[in-house]
């Protein structure tokens, strides 16, 4: 795809007429093309590019230029398709020779390409400059059967995935704090990357969601990326020392309007999208953890977890990790992600039947096991959000 759109503006550059400035501008395209291969070999090299505001300028130029540019390709190329295929008619009638060239019709196809091809730009730029800052508040009914009546009206506020750093400030995760604060939740969660990287200040995002507040507390569970920072020890005595508690492979008892309610955490659930060993099966750590006397609320990090989970009587899981894709658009009522790509439960709340154990009968035979996923708070990769907002969500509790 580099190569497309190199070639083609190499062409046009040759158009130029004046010597020097056609030289000039070659000079610019190929340092262009060489920012472009250092920012994608960047992270494989251990981050050779300063981090001074030139370097993090050029990184962010290149990687919205990376997204841009492949959206842009498909597009040009969708076009480039229509026409041969609006061609065939006309070809077929010719008896497979060449068809008379029509000045319209190919003015028309290239003005469609031109604006096909524009349109991923356009919507890069807003992604960076305004989607991935338009926090939104999503509010969700869980309606869950047998459900104590002390639970029902039981509202949790779920932050995921805040990635610390150049694209996500503190002030931006106060912000996200102050907006969660104000849905005035019974308990708070966070599930799991607080950072990228082990360049990330992991104290700083911690030190600002420990501003979270809810009579039942703030808790948490760590993510894929505390494993690439190697920080899940140091995320969990961070929450120890801000006041809040951060589960890892542990449960605990937690009583609401004389009911309780079981919540569990455990680390990042790893499957094949995950370098390093496997833990093994899903929530094999976990099961022990599971109860069977009160209703279980999950933290996974990994919305993976879920078939697993409702198989063991989990019934409800909370995760984020996928970011809603970052980047979505819908084409006749179906919707496209890359998240689609690691995962069938991309954003929002999905429902598989409720287990409860092999050996146990749950007395409710239509009971669903709920997963509720957060399209998280940052960015990773591409600092882009293109139709999936940041989420802030406040999951309510309801008697089914």
């Amino acid at each position: 795809m580099q190569r497309f759109w190199f070639l083609r503006a190499w062409r046009a550059l040759e158009t130029v007429s004046s010597p020097g400035v056609r030289h000039s501008l070659d000079g610019l395209l190929i340092a262009a093309a060489v920012a472009v291969f250092a920012s994608l070999l960047d992270p494989l090299l251990g981050h050779f590019i300063p981090k001074n505001s030139f370097g993090q300028g050029l990184i962010t130029a290149t990687r919205l230029w990376l997204i841009a540019s492949f959206f842009a390709f498909i597009a040009v190329q969708s076009v480039g398709a229509i026409e041969w295929i609006a061609s065939v008619p006309a070809r077929m009638k010719a008896g497979g020779g060449d068809i008379a060239f029509d000045p319209n019709r190919r003015t028309f196809f290239r003005y469609a390409a031109y604006l096909a091809g524009s349109l991923p730009f356009l919507a890069t730029t807003y992604g960076f400059a305004a989607g991935r800052l338009r926090y939104r508040v999503e509010k969700v009914d869980v309606p869950i059967a047998g459900l104590p009546a002390g639970l029902d009206g039981l509202r949790i506020a779920q932050l995921s995935d805040i990635h610390i750093g150049e694209y996500m400030p503190k002030h931006e995760i106060a912000r996200a704090v102050e907006m969660a604060n104000d849905l005035k939740a019974d308990i708070a969660v966070v599930t799991g990357d607080f950072v990228s990287d082990r360049n990330d200040p992991l104290e700083d995002c911690i030190n600002e969601l420990a501003k979270l507040k809810a009579p039942l507390g703030v808790w948490g569970c760590n993510g894929n990326h505390e494993i690439y920072a190697g920080a899940e020890d140091a995320a969990q005595a961070l929450f120890h020392r801000n006041g809040m508690r951060l589960l890892r492979q542990e449960n605990v008892e937690i009583e609401h309007n004389g009911d309780k309610f079981n919540l569990i955490g455990v680390d990042y659930q790893r499957d094949h999208m995950t370098s390093g060993a496997p833990n093994g099966p899903m929530l094999s750590d976990a099961a022990h953890l599971v109860r069977r006397d009160v209703p279980n609320i999950l933290l996974s990090h990994n919305p993976n977890s879920f078939r697993r989970a409702a198989e063991l009587g989990v019934e409800l899981s909370l995760a984020g990790h996928t970011h809603g894709g970052q980047v979505q658009f819908e084409i006749v009522d179906h919707r496209f992600t890359p998240a689609r790509l690691i995962t069938d439960f991309v954003a929002g709340l999905y429902h598989l039947p409720f287990s409860n154990g092999a050996a146990h009968a749950d007395p409710t035979p239509d009971k669903k096991a709920f997963l509720y996923v957060n399209q998280g708070l940052g960015t990773f990769g591409m600092p882009v959000r293109i139709g999936v907002p940041p989420e802030i969500t406040l999951l309510t509790l309801r008697r089914a």
